[in-house]
């Protein structure tokens, strides 16, 4: 197994780091408490402890670069630099959101920001995310795919299917296993023969077994960037196995109360936000300054939930459009 350690980031980029959490992880907590006011349409799985994995590995990546996530992806494609209000009111099912509020949750998408879309079936992302891989490595544009994945995908047919095609080809592509150990509501370690279950098959492909320490997001955007930098310079793919842990249980309607306490406390203490807080204090960080991110974050979301609430619900004759690439939805041969 290979461990990247961090080496210290330009204060600018650490504090940046921190700012893009702050607000993830209170996006997230908004976003349940819209659910709890019966304002959320649908279901949806948040990301709340993981918050290090999409951060870390958007700084890591070039403006053009393509996403592909999970249906737990409101972190990623917030971490993309799209704004909190049509994301927010998208789960609130407005016409205002992301996808004029037809697609919810599950299903986020902002092609400006290279977001290829959420993926509610497991593993269905990986195949479609070499494709794109495919495309860019054809033009020579450089550009890099980051798909991430959850330790559930692994035991998926197209887990393997997707990393034989990508090594055979040398695609540009950075598959990310986030790996926060349950899949649904099983442990991952209780159906799965090795240990880690991404970074275990990686040899079986060609690639290295790489590691990294999921709630560590310096450790994270190092790892990230030297994978990203390997494949845009035509080094071929990578497989990341990020270990972290999600608070909450697998989607709103979970408890999560299968897991031991012991464990979940364990995790608990170890939450990236406030652990990345305290090493920033550490280095000599003025915590006025953090204070000060964190009533800009809290502002932020309070602004986006406004936005989001007023928006209109959706006009009918919305259902018709933007299902295929010209914006129609006329049938076509």
């Amino acid at each position: 197994m290979t461990t990247v350690r961090p080496a210290r980031l330009a204060e600018e980029t650490a504090l940046d780091l921190y700012r893009k959490m702050t607000e993830i992880r209170l996006f997230e907590k908004r976003a349940y408490d819209l659910f709890l006011q019966n304002l959320v349409k649908g279901t949806s799985h948040l990301g709340i402890g993981q918050e290090a994995v999409a951060t870390g590995v958007a700084a890591a990546r070039a403006d053009g670069d393509y996403t592909f996530v999970t249906y737990r992806g409101h972190a990623h494609v917030l971490a993309r630099g799209t704004p909190m209000t049509p994301v927010l009111a998208e789960l609130l099912g407005r016409e205002n959101g992301l996808m004029h509020g037809k697609g919810g949750s599950m299903h986020l998408l902002d092609v400006s920001r290279g977001v290829l879309g959420a993926y509610a079936i497991v593993g269905a992302q990986l195949v479609i995310a070499n494709g794109a891989a495919w495309s860019a490595q054809y033009r020579g544009s450089g550009q890099v795919t980051v798909c991430f994945l959850g330790d559930g995908a692994t035991n998926i047919g197209t887990f393997h299917e997707a990393l034989n095609l990508a090594a055979v080809w040398g695609l540009p592509v950075v598959f990310i296993c986030e790996n926060n150990q349950y899949m649904e509501y099983t442990l991952i370690g209780a159906v799965t023969a090795v240990p880690r279950p991404a970074a275990d098959r990686a040899p079986g492909y060609g690639l290295e077994p790489v590691v990294v320490d999921g709630n560590d997001v310096e450790a994270v955007y190092h790892c990230a960037l030297g994978a990203i930098t390997t494949a845009r310079e035509g080094g071929g793919p990578a497989l990341i196995e990020a270990l972290t842990y999600r608070h909450g249980g697998h989607s709103r309607a979970d408890p999560g109360r299968y897991r031991p306490d012991e464990e979940v406390a364990r995790w608990l203490a170890r939450d990236p936000l406030p652990a990345y807080r305290t090493v920033l204090i550490e280095r000599g960080i003025d915590e006025r300054a953090l204070d000060a991110i964190d009533e800009r974050a809290r502002a932020a979301v309070d602004q986006a939930t406004e936005e989001a609430k007023a928006g209109p619900v959706p006009r009918a004759a919305l259902a018709g459009t933007n299902v295929w690439s010209d914006g129609g939805s006329g049938w076509r041969n």
